[in-house]
C-alpha cells in the first residue's frame, strides 16, 4: 500500500516547503522511499490528484471547532462551511477569526475541538505564532476540491483517502516534552538534533510495532537527513506517515476515528483513541 505524510507550511516557499514522506507498507514494514518538497501549493494540488489507492495524514486541522461553527452560523456540514471558508478569501477570514477571538472572555478565546483537547494541541482558530489557523484555510479547501475521500469530514467512494496527523504524538511516546526542532536558527541546538537521533532510532526499533503496528524502514542516506534536518520537517512527514499507516491497519474499524466528527475532524493516532475510548467508558 502506498502510505504518504504531509508536513504541511500555510506559506510553502524554498526554505520551508510542503514537505512529503513517500512510503510503501508491506506487511508490518514502513520503508520510507523518498521525501518530496514541494516550494508551491500547486505542486501539493499536483499530488493529490495521483491515482489511488493511497492513504495520506497531513498535520493541519482539517475542521474548525463546532462551538466557532454554531458561533459564526457557519453552514453545519464540512463541504458547505470549507467552502464558505475559502469564497470569504484569506484576509476576511483571519480578521473574522481575530474579532470573535477579541470578543470573547478571557479564557474562552479560542475553542478547540475534541481530538485537540485529547492531543495536547493548539486551537485550530490559531492566527499567530503557530498559524494553525493558516494552514486550516489554505488546507482543507484544497482537499475539499482535489475529490479525495477526507475522513471523516467528506468520505467519497475515491481510493485516494485523506487523514489528519499529528506526529507530535508520536515523538511524546519517547521524547516526553522534549523539543526536536526549531524554524529559528538560533535555538537549533545539538541537544535538538540528539533528540531528533533518538526519535529516529524508536521509531526504526522493534517496539514501535507495539504501539502503530508498523516498523519504519530507512536508507542510511535518509537516516542521516532526517537526523540533520534541524527544522524537522522531513521527520514530521515520516512520523505523520506512520500515523497513516496505523489508520490503514484500523481500516475495517472507519481508520482508527470514533463516529460523530464529521463537522470538526479527528486526529488519528492509538493514544488518541484509546483515550477517547476511556472517556467514553468513564461516562457510561
Amino acid at each position: 500500500m502506498s502510505i504518504f505524510g504531509m508536513d504541511f507550511t500555510s506559506a510553502p516557499s524554498t526554505r520551508k516547503p510542503i514537505t512529503c514522506a513517500v512510503c510503501r507498507l508491506e506487511a508490518e514494514t514502513l520503508t520510507v522511499q523518498e521525501c518530496l518538497l514541494f516550494p508551491q501549493f500547486v505542486a501539493f494540488e499536483q499530488f493529490l490528484q495521483q491515482p489511488g489507492p493511497w492513504i495520506m495524514a497531513c498535520d493541519f486541522p482539517f475542521g474548525q471547532p463546532r462551538q466557532l461553527i454554531h458561533n459564526l452560523s457557519w453552514p453545519h456540514s464540512w463541504p458547505d462551511y470549507v467552502h464558505a471558508v475559502d469564497a470569504m478569501g484569506k484576509a476576511n477570514f483571519s480578521q473574522t477569526l481575530i474579532a470573535y477571538s477579541k470578543a470573547r472572555p478571557a479564557g474562552n478565546k479560542l475553542h478547540q475541538r475534541l481530538a485537540d483537547k485529547l492531543a495536547g494541541a493548539i486551537s485550530p482558530m490559531m492566527m499567530y505564532r503557530v498559524p494553525v489557523g493558516k494552514m486550516f484555510f489554505e488546507g482543507a479547501p484544497r482537499l475539499l476540491k482535489s475529490g479525495a475521500s477526507v475522513l471523516p469530514c467528506y468520505p467519497r467512494s475515491d481510493t485516494r483517502l485523506v487523514v489528519e496527523g499529528y506526529p507530535a504524538l508520536v515523538a511524546r511516546h519517547w521524547l516526553g516534552k522534549r523539543s526536536y526542532k526549531s524554524d529559528d536558527r538560533a535555538r537549533q541546538t545539538p541537544e535538538l538534533q540528539q533528540a531528533r537521533l533518538e526519535l529516529v532510532d524508536a521509531i526504526c526499533a522493534p517496539a514501535m510495532s507495539s504501539i502503530y503496528g508498523v516498523r519504519v524502514q530507512l536508507s542510511d542516506p535518509l537516516r542521516e537527513r532526517l537526523i540533520s534536518d534541524p527544522m524537522g520537517d522531513q521527520l514530521d512527514a515520516v512520523l505523520c506517515a506512520v500515523q497513516a499507516a496505523w489508520a490503514y491497519s484500523q481500516r475495517t474499524q472507519n481508520y482508527g476515528i470514533p463516529p460523530g466528527f464529521e463537522i470538526d475532524g479527528w486526529i488519528v493516532d492509538p493514544l488518541i483513541l484509546n483515550a477517547y475510548q476511556q472517556t467514553a467508558r468513564a461516562t457510561h
